[in-house]
């Protein structure tokens, strides 16, 4: 029998991140703005994160997402049982994230892009599962591997960046600067929820992911923000209104 997905509240967009604290730093400014705008926003953690240096344990990491949540505006957080620092894509990975977007029915999805060279490969396997889960979310005749959920299809996808490394290029169709002036501290605010991972004595983070965001902005001529790729060329029937927010 078809589960009823109704019990599942409808998201319009979802933002995925291999780790808690990923997408607050690739896309908090824009994750927040959205939600301030009315939409209905939901952030999936492919893993808990754990273990980590100084983090006494996953219910830590977990309650830090949890308030960097509340501090965004989110509506839904999902953290799934995929292991950290071992995170591949795999079958089983991508069923489990395609679950989730049959559930929660998104129009966006936004996920991590490209290589994060001298960082944690989690970041690479979960651009794959994402963009996998993305299609596996509409293949009707599968029921058996998806407990019976309805298929949901995606209308679009983006690729964020964590904002120590460069913009993502796999699939620079479109790259485009999200204005985040006004929702720069709300971002940080909520990095700084993560304490195990950004305690006072690593403050100067906090510093570099404000010039990044300045860097970024600048660039687009705003005072911040932060930088999407899209898979497909953007598109538009209004050139002027594209090329200046008329």
């Amino acid at each position: 029998m078809t589960e009823n997905v109704e019990q599942y509240p409808r998201l319009d967009v979802i933002a995925v991140g291999a780790h808690p604290d990923d997408a607050e730093i690739a896309g908090g400014g824009t994750l927040a703005g959205l939600a301030q705008q009315g939409y209905k926003v939901g952030i999936i953690d492919l893993t808990d994160g754990e273990p980590t240096p100084n983090s006494p344990g996953p219910d830590a990491r977990l309650e830090e997402a949890q308030k960097a949540a509340e501090v965004l505006g989110i509506q839904k957080r999902v953290t799934l049982d995929l292991p950290n620092r071992r995170l591949f894509d795999t079958f089983e990975a991508r069923v489990a994230l395609a679950k989730e977007f049959r559930k929660y029915r998104p129009k966006l999805v936004i996920g991590l892009g490209d290589k994060t060279p001298m960082a944690s490969p989690d970041h690479w396997q979960a651009m794959q599962i994402t963009d996998a889960a993305v299609f596996y979310s509409r293949l009707s005749k599968w029921d058996e591997h998806f407990d019976d959920l309805p298929t949901h299809r995606i209308s679009g996808q983006l690729y964020f960046h964590l904002a120590f490394e460069r913009a993502p290029t796999s699939a620079s169709a479109g790259i485009f600067t999200v204005d985040i002036s006004d929702t720069l501290e709300t971002k940080l605010a909520a990095i700084r929820c993560y304490q195990t991972q950004f305690p006072p004595d690593r403050e100067y983070v906090l510093d570099r992911i404000r010039n990044i965001a300045m860097t970024a902005g600048a660039a687009a001529g705003y005072a911040a923000g932060e930088t999407f790729v899209s898979t497909r060329p953007l598109r538009t029937q209004d050139m002027m209104k594209l090329l200046f927010d008329c």
